[in-house]
């Protein structure tokens, strides 16, 4: 393969394995421990480079992990993109958020009637859906316009950082309530319930409660809670903290005003709308800190960037027709993300979401439903009327995510055979497959706690990530592709193989 010729366009998949990071062998790299023949030898075989999908490669601060919203943001837009992290660290660099209007004008009115703040959030720095550090500064701005009643309504990570280390970021919430002497904890809630994305609403509900009339179960102290929260900081009980006398410290009253702190959607967005719902007839001001895809419309203290012109827009734009295929976990990454938060359903879009008919265990099946996606990526690849299948394996991401090493390399296993199957459907079609990670996981499934001891982890890294070309049927195609490239020019790539100009709106450039 020592030429290029392309300019007549090919059909193609393109295969995103989520979490599908790289990093050298090592006990708790995943990957590599586990059996892949399969995507083994086409890394060795076929045109392949590792891409940057961390940091300010995809419009993330520097050194800050990577995630699936912003990966596979860029892997369609093309370029990098201020993500909703990078924008609000800037309006609180600058000064930019203590004067906002719409968080200063609540504070105001809660100073004039004596109403509470509820702050509602991740609490963790793990960067992916909020930062810790973030509560800092809006304590710091509601103490500077005299509101005296703030509760923190903390929900526990154990995903994107360390497990057990939730007592750790608590009582770093605590210095900051003593630093700006407002805070106080009222609820605490594991991810697993406050973040749910299932649709699980009894899980939601159960937080809901908690935070908007102090019921469920009860505590004095967080630190007996965590104590005695045995399936880590996850799944911690939603728990309402109470006075001496058993009565919860905090509910949410008229007057009052909620803000929520995670600057990434999907996740909380589920807990939003909820809330919005229980509160509809009470006198309660809801705020966002960024904006979120809720139901509701809640007012965000910061925008978002425009992540128009990408690869959906030219697909449409020559008529080209995709079908976009994920499980439930990462569908909206293939439709709604990779069209760059657009949820308009395009002339020439298909979408397929692939549903288990039971609930998911992920250490217990780390296969999920993959065989599933298979068959319909491979249903897609027949037809004559599809230029672009876009599919997401997510087991790599998801199982990881359980902190399971073992678990994981199952699932990369699982996932291996799969890619296999979805090859040989490329083949008998006539189609290339760009195989590419959205960001780093299961290469590294352990990680030192803040006392330095290892413990398992099943949060996102800063690592490159493989992008592999396996070509048509004699298709020729470079022998490498290009190096120093980023999940931004992916979508160059794709339109690029599909014989088509990049769009103006992308900086990225083809790996070809």
């Amino acid at each position: 393969m020592t030429s290029t010729d392309t300019s007549a366009g090919t059909p193609g998949i393109l295969l995103v394995l989520d979490g599908w990071g790289h990093a050298a062998p090592g006990p708790g790299n995943a990957l590599a421990n586990a059996h892949t023949p399969v995507l083994d030898a086409i890394a060795a075989k076929y045109p392949s480079t590792l891409v940057e999908a961390s940091g300010e490669h995809v419009g993330l601060l520097p050194g800050t992990v990577g995630n699936s919203e912003i990966g596979h943001m860029v892997i369609g837009a093309g370029r990098p993109l201020d993500y909703d992290s990078v924008l609000v660290q800037r309006q609180i660099d600058s000064g930019q958020l203590r004067d906002n209007p719409r968080l200063t004008e609540a504070l105001d009115r809660l100073q004039d009637n004596g109403g509470a703040l509820h702050l509602i959030g991740l609490v963790s720095d793990g960067m992916i859906h909020a930062h810790v550090d973030h509560l800092h500064e809006l304590l710091s701005i509601a103490a500077s316009r005299g509101v005296e009643h703030v509760w923190l309504h903390a929900v526990t990570d154990g995903r994107d950082v360390a497990d057990r280390t939730a007592g750790h970021y608590l009582a770093r919430v605590e210095e900051f309530f003593a630093a700006t002497g407002v805070g106080r904890l009222a609820t605490v809630s594991g991810r697993g319930y406050g973040l749910d994305k299932s649709g699980d609403l009894d899980l939601t509900a159960k937080v809901s409660e908690a935070i908007a009339d102090g019921t469920g179960v009860t505590s004095r102290d967080w630190g007996q809670v965590l104590a005695g929260a045995t399936e880590g900081d996850v799944w911690i009980t939603p728990t309402v903290l109470t006075g001496a006398d058993g009565t919860p410290l905090a509910t949410v009253r008229d007057g009052d005003a909620v803000l929520f702190t995670n600057f990434r959607s999907d996740r909380i967005q589920q807990l939003a709308d909820d809330l919005v719902q229980i509160l509809a007839e009470a006198d309660v001001e809801l705020l966002s800190l960024t904006q979120y895809d809720t139901r509701a419309d809640i007012p965000a203290l910061v925008g978002r960037a425009d992540a128009s012109g990408g690869l959906a827009d030219q697909l449409e734009a020559h008529g080209l027709r995709s079908v976009r295929i994920a499980e439930q976990e990462k569908f909206e990454h293939v439709t709604y993300y990779v069209n760059g938060r657009d949820d308009r359903r395009r002339e020439v879009e298909e979408h397929i979401r692939i549903t288990g008919a039971t609930a998911p265990d992920y250490v217990a099946r780390p296969e999920m439903n993959l065989a599933d996606v298979t068959e319909a990526v491979a249903a897609a690849a027949r037809r004559e009327d599809v230029a672009l299948v876009v599919a997401n394996l997510a087991n790599i991401d998801v199982v990881g995510h359980t902190g399971d090493h073992d678990a994981t390399v199952r699932a990369t296993e699982h996932t291996d055979r799969e890619v296999d199957r979805i090859l040989t459907a490329a083949a008998a079609t006539g189609r290339w497959v760009l195989l590419v990670g959205d960001h780093g996981n299961a290469e590294r499934m352990s990680k030192p706690g803040p006392d330095g001891a290892s413990l398992p982890y099943g949060g996102h890294t800063t690592n490159p990530v493989p992008a592999v070309i396996v070509p048509a049927p004699g298709q020729l195609l470079p022998e490498h592709l290009a190096d120093g490239g980023s999940l931004a020019d992916i979508a160059p790539t794709v339109l690029h193989l599909l014989g088509r100009p990049s769009g103006p709106a992308m900086t990225g450039r083809s790996l070809l």
